[in-house]
């Protein structure tokens, strides 16, 4: 593997896309996409059912090559044409079915496909690195010998998010990271995001969980039929999210919304 990039200030800019598109044939999935992620920073990639998100991500994975457009890493135009390669330059990727094996334990899962010492496996060394990753991430999990066959939906999604984390990447994309979860679990994957963000990396989310968007994201950048429809902070209104995803200003949220505007107005003196 190739030597890592420096690790980037808090708030300089690792990533910058400008104009990608993506064509199937003739199907257009992206269009004259703007992206940038900073160091140390939540990004959170929002938008209906065919918006293009996914496409998005696996051209950033290194799945898709784009069409057209330029796509900066670091201050450098860089092609992304295998995922192997994305990897490389520290752009790590957590589908959302995490590709854990149910079966192995918790320090097998971690270090699945970069054993230390592969020819004979120093598992002392591979468990207190497991240990020590988890403590710093605060993650709930028993034991790092535990199969993870028997651990919660969101300690799978912590396995998943620590084993993308010991190859030292400078991104970290998480597809649907709270899909699935009961309140709690996706408190505790919510809570491991805002440290993942607080190590200094940058982190681009995907979720329809609008509420889990709003708690960890310090962007939230809205695809619409594969184009930009807008960058918004957390403390964007609901119902202005809501028209930027679905390309409609009057929709039941706006309408909801005025409906209580004007019931609290009437009660005013």
């Amino acid at each position: 593997m190739q030597a890592r990039e420096r690790l980037p200030a808090k708030g300089e800019r690792i990533l910058s896309l400008r104009g990608v598109s993506k064509r199937f044939g003739a199907v257009s999935a992206l269009t004259d996409i703007e992206l940038d992620v900073h160091a140390g920073e939540v990004v959170a990639l929002v938008g209906d059912n065919g918006a293009g998100k996914s496409t998005l991500v696996k051209v950033l994975a290194g799945v898709h090559q784009p069409t057209e457009g330029a796509i900066e890493y670091m201050g450098r135009p860089v092609t992304l044409d295998t995922p192997a390669k994305a990897l490389e330059m520290g752009i790590a990727t957590v589908f959302q079915d995490l590709a854990l094996c149910e079966n192995l334990d918790v320090v097998a899962n971690l270090f699945l496909g970069h054993e230390l010492s592969p020819w004979r496996l120093d598992e002392v060394q591979m468990e207190v690195r497991a240990w020590t990753l988890l403590k710093e991430l605060a993650a709930r999990i028993p034991s790092v010998r535990e199969p993870v066959a028997s651990l919660s939906g969101g300690q799978r999604q912590t396995v998943a998010i620590a084993r993308s984390l010991l190859l030292d990447p400078r991104i970290i994309m998480l597809d649907e990271p709270t899909a699935a979860l009961g309140v709690a679990q996706t408190a505790e994957v919510l809570n491991l995001i805002d440290r993942v963000r607080d190590r200094g990396l940058g982190v681009i989310i995907i979720s329809h969980n609008m509420e889990d968007v709003r708690a960890v994201a310090d962007r939230i950048v809205v695809l619409r039929l594969g184009r930009n429809n807008g960058v918004f902070t957390a403390e964007a209104s609901h119902q202005d999210l809501v028209a930027a995803i679905t390309g409609a200003t009057e929709n039941s949220v706006t309408r909801r919304h005025e409906r209580l505007q004007a019931g609290a107005g009437g009660t005013n003196p």
